[in-house]
């Protein structure tokens, strides 16, 4: 095992035999492993999900890897901030190993498969970056199969992602319990996020918005008002903020994410928007 030890105030694997070298000495010791899979550019919302972690099981594995294949060609990839060395800083007394792999470990010559999960991952999300959660779910199930640990825990800001875990997990049978994390806020209730540090000051005064027009959208669905209206004033509201586009915002069925036919909530739901303001594309989600 040659875990990266000198640069870091913790230990770093870069391979995946290192890691599971790592992990295979917790074991040894009788110690429970929990996963918090990131894209690096680390803020207080992940660091939440490593004390969550740390809460249930001995040890905490924070993997850093910024994912291609979950990026469509026009999306920003070579944008994406990559910060190992701050990330590092922030997780030094709250992890017990990064695992940092190289493109070149995750995707080997030649590598060829892909998990697509089918259903939940289809609309919203999957509507406008229809190849996205294939390739959340290839590189989590790796990362999964990778660590084998007992848990792993995840963003609800990332609600869709989450439920694609989950029923990826389920329908694989992979021996692992996915945990949710509640999404953390700025003062304002503006859902933290690695993108957020792309908004302009006028950019990141409307954002700061965004979650309160969730709020009173979602109160309106609850007190009986018709999903499709409540939803189509709540984007108007959005567009009149300074957003230049709503990819969606509506009201689905918590788990499952399919849209209520009969137009009102008849199960535990959740309002979700996606929307763009200058160059950056926002997501948020709360219950209803």
């Amino acid at each position: 095992m040659s875990l990266d030890t000198q640069s870091y105030a913790l230990p770093v694997a870069r391979t995946v035999a290192d890691l599971r070298a790592a992990i295979a000495g917790w074991r040894k010791a009788g110690q429970k492993v929990g996963l918090v899979p990131t894209m690096g550019a680390l803020h207080a919302g992940h660091l939440s999900l490593v004390d969550l972690a740390k809460s249930k099981v001995d040890r905490a594995v924070v993997s850093i890897f910024v994912n291609p294949t979950q990026f469509a060609p026009h999306e920003d990839l070579d944008a994406y901030p990559r910060t190992e060395a701050a990330d590092a800083v922030k997780l030094a007394g709250k992890a017990d190993l990064i695992f940092a792999p190289a493109a070149a470990e995750m995707y080997p010559h030649g590598f060829s498969t892909t998990v697509s999960v089918s259903g939940v991952s289809q609309p919203l999300e999957g509507k406008f970056r229809p190849t996205h959660f294939a390739g959340v779910a290839t590189v989590v199930s790796k990362l999964l199969l990778q660590a084998m640990p007992d848990i792993a825990c995840f963003g609800e800001k990332d609600w869709q992602q989450l439920q694609v875990i989950r029923r990826m997990v389920a329908d694989l049978d992979i021996p692992v319990e996915i945990i949710g994390g509640p999404i953390l806020r700025e003062a304002d209730g503006l859902a933290m996020s690695s993108r957020n540090v792309y908004l302009s000051e006028t950019e990141r005064k409307a954002a700061g918005q965004l979650n309160v027009i969730l709020r009173e959208t979602a109160a309106k669905v609850a007190g009986g008002a018709i999903i499709p209206d409540a939803t189509r004033e709540g984007a108007d509201r959005v567009r009149a903020l300074g957003f230049d586009h709503v990819d969606y915002l509506d009201v689905r069925d918590a788990a499952s994410l399919a849209d209520f036919p009969t137009g009102r909530v008849t199960a535990p739901a959740r309002i979700l928007v996606a929307a763009k303001i200058g160059r950056t594309r926002l997501i948020d989600n709360m219950p209803v």
